[in-house]
């Protein structure tokens, strides 16, 4: 069984003419565009998060993986390292 809450928010008076006019467009009733909304957002939200763990990956500009650096041997990538400091 569906419950629903009655609930009050304070919108926008832009943002609240908007999705009226696309209640009004698309046959929906306001609480229903402002469902769609909510879910869809919230649906982003979800599935940003399951496939990043929540954190955003830095990167830099460069040239990639230069030739000649094996990435499984720590103790020479510490020598590379090294070399350019």
């Amino acid at each position: 069984m569906l419950r629903c809450m009655r609930t009050t928010i304070n919108l926008n008076d832009q943002l609240l003419a908007d999705a009226r006019r696309l209640a009004r467009e698309s046959g929906k009733t306001l609480t229903a565009v402002i469902e769609d909304a909510l879910r869809e957002r919230l649906a982003r939200h979800s599935s940003t998060n399951r496939t990043n763990g929540g954190f955003r990956l830095r990167t830099f500009k460069g040239h990639g993986l230069q030739p000649g650096v094996d990435l499984d041997n720590s103790a020479a990538l510490r020598d590379l390292m090294d070399d350019l400091a």
